[in-house]
């Protein structure tokens, strides 16, 4: 039941991807930085030049690349950007053009940056461009795609990998699944050459693309490895009319544990695209998710946050956020979740649903008790904790004087915090 009604949930997927899977906010690098960490790893690319408008009317970086084609894209932390359209008229269409003037390269780059592209990925008054990548254009035969990925049925990584690329790789396995192969890697023992010619052959390269392709997909796993990723997606992955094997789109996750091996890398990272909120609670070891609805939600797990926001559906409303403070939260952290979660001007009211296994109750009740001495939330706050030593949390609360409403479940928490918005 869970899993069907938290699709009501306007954010509940990116819940899913970003908390549920990796329990922490993923590392977003733009394209243009994810294609330079590819080329230090000898990864074959497009050669590629980064534009922020301020080069005027200075053609010199664009004459070097001596190519028929230029590729200029905007560059956001979005999908979709090639059929996205402008907050402001540029005069055309989408976020990614092909054109053979240097000057007209500067002309896209002058419309695109500072103006906000909208794409089915950016919310609805889209995102500032802020940079353009323009990239040496290549005649693709074919397209294909390929993806090293941490998989949990595997317990490790695998490579995904499919004939059809530049496509919604969702749709290929769910339309055309003999067009999709999956390979488990044994990391005590690698990606073998022997697999990554197998998985060339299985991506139709022919003859001594096979082998190309093969150094390709070693590098990628070698990368992998190097930068402790959790993926690497390429697509496309193509064969291009000259016999070469090159890596045209990227995208890269890293694994947050890993972030002081590689300080440079996340300190790559542009958070002007991300909900401030979403990253102070990052800075904090909190997971936040901005939703649409008008109740806050503060709890401790991935699947407990999904259930709390189906009860608060059936009740009729709507979650306007949701913070998981995870297992190990102090008091001060709860503190911080309650200044986080009412910086949202659509919360009327707060439900805070605990279940304490490795949760301490009595830390979330104390950290309630100084949130309302401190912040004087104005908004109803039901509160329900279950598990470890929830009965003195509830003591903590009761002997606390303080308007804090307490449920005995969690649908009649959810139940509670709906009326409550009535009354607000």
């Amino acid at each position: 039941m869970t899993a069907f009604l938290t699709t009501k949930c306007s954010r509940s997927i990116h819940f899913i991807r970003n908390v549920f899977q990796n329990q922490k906010r993923c590392l977003n690098l733009q394209e243009y930085q994810s294609k330079a960490l590819l080329q230090e790893s000898g990864v074959t690319i497009q050669e590629f030049c980064v534009l922020d408008g301020t080069q005027g009317k200075n053609t010199e970086n664009l004459d070097n690349f001596k190519v028929p084609e230029y590729v200029v894209k905007a560059q956001i932390l979005a999908g979709g950007r090639g059929k996205g359209t402008w907050k402001h008229n540029t005069g055309f269409r989408g976020g990614v053009h092909i054109t053979t003037k240097s000057n007209e390269v500067l002309r896209f780059v002058e419309k695109m940056v500072g103006n906000k592209l909208i794409t089915k990925q950016t919310p609805p008054e889209g995102i500032v461009v802020k940079k353009v990548m323009v990239a040496k254009s290549i005649n693709i035969i074919r397209e294909t795609y390929i993806c090293i990925v941490m998989d949990r049925d595997s317990h490790g990584p695998i490579v995904i990998a499919s004939p059809a690329g530049g496509m919604d790789i969702e749709t290929v396995a769910e339309e055309t699944p003999e067009k999709i192969l999956k390979v488990a890697i044994d990391i005590t023992v690698g990606l073998s050459n022997e697999k990554c010619q197998q998985i060339a052959r299985f991506l139709e390269f022919k003859g001594d693309l096979v082998e190309k392709a093969s150094e390709e997909i070693q590098k990628l796993w070698k990368l992998f490895l190097k930068l402790d990723t959790v993926q690497i997606e390429i697509n496309p992955f193509v064969e291009t009319d000259n016999g070469h094997v090159i890596s045209v789109d990227a995208k890269l996750d890293f694994d947050d544990n890993a972030r002081f091996r590689h300080g440079r890398i996340f300190d790559m990272e542009d958070v002007s695209e991300i909900d401030p909120k979403e990253v102070e609670a990052s800075k904090y070891n909190l997971n936040y998710v901005a939703m649409d609805g008008n109740i806050g939600c503060l709890v401790n797990g991935a699947g407990l946050a999904m259930a709390t926001m189906d009860i608060i559906k059936l009740n009729g409303s709507t979650p306007a956020n949701f913070l998981d403070v995870g297992g190990n939260v102090k008091e001060d952290q709860v503190l911080k979740a309650f200044e986080i979660l009412l910086a949202d001007q659509n919360v009327k009211a707060i439900l805070v649903n605990v279940f304490g296994g490795i949760v301490n109750c009595t830390t979330i009740a104390s950290g309630i008790v100084r949130a309302f001495k401190e912040i004087n939330p104005q908004v109803p706050m039901i509160v329900r904790l279950a598990g470890t030593n929830a009965k003195e949390a509830k003591l903590i609360l009761e002997n606390s004087g303080l308007p804090i409403i307490s449920a005995t479940n969690l649908d009649e928490a959810a139940s509670l915090a709906v009326k409550s918005i009535k009354k607000y």
